[in-house]
């Protein structure tokens, strides 16, 4: 039985290990903690909800399992007031009324054939079946993700900026991967996609959704691993310019500022500098291009004062 237990616990490590190394090969630097909620969402075939700030590499990380598993990426971007008319399905009417054209053309004939009112009741309610089926269904994200033959990774972004209803509507299929339309019936899907589900707190997620996912937690990374992320993404950068404007990003960080910079906002600054051909950071050179790190001004402003002291010189 140890035996067993052994050789299971050895397989899941190996996975996970190779997930991080498939994941780099993608350009994707991710931690033990995150390659094993991958593996765990594969084996037991759950959802995964990633919680964390903007820009830490939330959706970037559906984008590198969509790449990795060699599967589409089908994504639905979530905003208040989003309904199933948009997540799911609806009907397309213009091809409706195109056939109502064409059936109008037909009526008499089909009526005239018909020996009572009720057979022609009977042979028009026939036209109205076809008129509700799949033909005239234009399905959308959540039916295209369930509907897929070969399996697609599913990403639903940014699931705090929906209402509670949408969230109460997700609810089926993230238990059973399957979706109910009134005038079809239920329609399951053949491969199970693997789904993320994206939050930056903007709001309390409820605890039905959380009990059919993994929870995933991404913060700011630390200094070793955003040079990781930084080297893997500008590849060109000196050696010296990323350990410096690593360390002034993990600094900034701690300032009292409305919105600290986000991983993705490291990497834009870094393709900057680098366009820029700089080597060392020098406070003027940080000044005039503070802004692809900061988006407020309120933020430039009160990290002005602070830029020399922030600012690591190479020796170091």
């Amino acid at each position: 039985m140890s035996d067993s237990k052994s050789v299971s616990n050895t397989f899941a490590k190996d996975s996970i290990e190779a997930i991080q190394v498939s994941f780099e090969d993608k350009g994707y630097i991710c931690n033990t903690h995150i390659a094993t909620a991958i593996f765990l969402s594969q084996s037991l075939g759950k959802p995964i909800l990633v919680e964390g700030p903007p820009g830490v590499g939330k959706t970037e990380l559906a984008k590198a399992t969509s790449e990795w598993m060699e599967k589409p990426l089908i994504r639905l971007q979530c905003y208040e007031g989003l309904d199933e008319s948009k997540a799911l399905y609806e009907w397309k009417y213009g091809k409706q009324l195109l056939y109502t054209q064409v059936l109008k053309d037909k009526l008499n004939s089909v009526v005239s054939k018909a020996d009572t009112l009720e057979s022609s009741i009977e042979k028009l309610d026939n036209f109205d079946d076809i008129f509700f089926s799949e033909k005239f269904l234009e399905p959308r994200p959540l039916l295209k993700a369930i509907n897929s033959e070969e399996g697609a990774v599913l990403l639903i972004d940014e699931i705090d900026k929906s209402d509670d209803e949408f969230e109460a509507f997700l609810l089926e299929i993230l238990s059973d991967y399957q979706v109910s339309i009134p005038e079809i019936g239920t329609i399951k899907g053949k491969v199970k996609p693997m789904v993320f589900l994206t939050s930056n707190n903007t709001r309390e997620i409820g605890d039905a959704l959380k009990r059919r996912c993994l929870h995933l937690y991404i913060p700011f990374p630390d200094s070793a691993l955003e040079e990781k992320i930084i080297i893997s993404r500008v590849p060109d950068i000196d050696n010296t310019l990323r350990k410096q404007l690593v360390s002034f990003v993990q600094d900034l960080r701690k300032l009292d500022l409305k919105k600290v910079p986000s991983v993705s906002e490291t990497i834009d600054w870094a393709k900057a500098l680098v366009l820029l051909n700089i080597k060392v950071l020098e406070p003027n050179l940080v000044r005039e291009t503070l802004n692809v790190l900061l988006k407020f001004q309120s933020d430039i402003d009160a990290s002005d004062p602070e830029i020399d002291s922030l600012i690591k010189t190479p020796n170091k």
